[in-house]
């Protein structure tokens, strides 16, 4: 282990929490410098507290020696947001993993950070509720992490994100002060709603001790169908005509033509010939109207284009048509390990225009472009496949991406949906927000975080 009288700050944390709480070896650092983004900082220090009292002194010795600090889960963003500046220190929630507070008739539980959005789910199910937010990366990703970039996943079409879903939050600001924002009751208008301005803003502002977030009871039964249609254009008006009638569906996922022939290549017989893109769709409710709902879904997706509608009888049918879309992420990084993956949302009517000019750059820049996403809300995950280590590839895909940008904004879009933005996507900040609203953005900033310590780098272009 590293001599931590070489550096104030480690010395400072050492005595905070001890040795067994902090990580101080290049080695042991080393692990904790990068996220799924695949880029890579070297901290100094990690720092592993185990409660709220330890995360607020560590704080609180970067603010007194002026030294970065970047919060950490698991590290499964895409965006770089855990991604720590070299010289740092890293505060890893691991070690602040419990459930406090499953609350089961006022519908709340109140988490630390590190406890996973998997292991939520469980002990909230043991209750008969979930929380509406469920990443791919369940298993793995954090509360804390969910709350930092806003990470919805499939079910945020009926039930919303974590902002939607979060009742309040103990955080600890840039200067090591522990404040409340929130209440534990779902109305409540007391104050500006810091709750909201906090999720999403990727640990620059303050750091998550503590949550209390609001569950939904389970539902009694789930329906799953599968609609095929002939091209990506009569999905996307299928879409439309779903979320226009009553019976909103608890998911609504989509592949385009392209991502549905690597699902096909990848699993043969997946999915019937001449699929130009898929929905797959979910009802729920209970045993005694979901009939209802599905068959409702089903109507609203019947159209011009539509090749094959198939409904699950039950919970095998229902995986079986759930396997072109799981099929698909092996599928991409066998064919493109080096690939781009952005996450842009547009509006629902404007999905079949978006993807047509896809192609068209695609072809303008000679990038192959598969989508998939979250049809129902419009949030399409954008996969530019090619080689980023090679530079000619990856000056084409970067000037790809620049013009997927421009349109998605001239569509009144935006640039993320759930991944952030990070270090991946901050230097196009500046296309969406204005210069005043940026500057009114540092303004907030530095009220919570004088010293500039809390994640610096991210989120907000630096200013010129």
């Amino acid at each position: 282990m590293s001599d931590t009288r070489s550096s104030p700050v480690l010395a400072t944390l050492a005595r905070v929490l001890g040795q067994d709480e902090l990580l101080t070896d290049a080695a042991d650092c080393w692990a904790y410098g990068y996220d799924n983004s695949r880029r890579q900082g070297r901290p100094i220090g990690v720092a592993l507290p185990a409660n709220a009292d330890q995360a607020a002194a560590v704080v609180a010795a970067c603010y007194e020696s002026g030294t970065p600090l970047t919060v950490r889960g698991r590290g499964t963003g895409t965006a770089g947001a855990a991604v720590p500046a070299d010289g740092s220190i890293v505060l890893s929630t691991e070690r602040m993993d419990r459930i406090l507070r499953i609350d089961a008739p006022n519908r709340v539980a109140v988490v630390q950070p590190g406890v996973t959005n998997a292991a939520l789910q469980r002990a909230a199910g043991e209750a008969g509720f979930f929380w509406p937010p469920d990443p791919t990366s369940a298993e793995y990703c954090t509360i804390g992490g969910n709350l930092g970039c806003n990470s919805a996943g499939p079910r945020a079409v009926k039930y919303g994100t974590p902002r939607e879903n979060t009742l309040g939050l103990t955080v600890v600001t840039g200067t090591g002060s522990v404040i409340r924002t929130g209440c534990y009751t779902t109305k409540g208008v007391v104050g500006y709603d810091l709750t909201r301005l906090l999720i999403g803003a990727e640990g620059t502002l303050a750091i998550v001790l503590e949550a209390t977030l609001k569950l939904t009871p389970l539902p009694e039964a789930v329906t799953t169908l599968r609609a095929v249609y002939a091209d990506m254009e009569s999905a996307a008006r299928a879409v439309s005509r779903v979320m226009g009638q009553p019976a909103t569906p608890r998911v609504l996922e989509f592949m385009d033509g392209k991502a549905a022939s690597l699902a096909q290549a990848h699993r043969p017989g997946i999915l019937p010939p001449r699929a130009g893109s898929v929905l797959l769709m979910e009802a729920d409710g209970t045993r005694a109207t979901v009939g209802e709902s599905a068959a409702a879904i089903a109507r609203a997706a019947h159209g011009e284009g539509l090749i094959e509608m198939r409904t699950a009888a039950d919970d095998d049918e229902a995986k079986q048509l759930w396997e072109a879309r799981k099929a698909l992420s092996p599928a991409l990084r066998g064919v493109a390990p080096g690939k781009i993956n952005e996450d842009v949302v547009v509006p629902v009517a404007a999905m079949g225009r978006f993807i047509a000019t896809l192609d068209d750059l695609g072809q303008q820049h000679d990038v192959n472009i598969v989508c998939f996403g979250h049809a129902g809300n419009g949030n399409i995950h954008v996969n530019l496949l090619g080689d980023t280590a090679q530079p000619a590839e990856r000056e084409r895909m970067e000037a790809c991406l620049g013009d997927v940008f421009s349109t998605v904004l001239a569509l009144d879009g935006t640039l993320s949906g759930e991944h952030g933005i990070g270090l991946v996507k901050r230097d196009y900040v500046g296309l969406e927000l204005s210069p005043q609203a940026m500057e009114l953005m540092r303004g907030i900033k530095a009220v919570f975080d004088p010293a500039g310590i809390l994640n610096p780098g991210k989120g907000l272009p630096a200013v010129t």
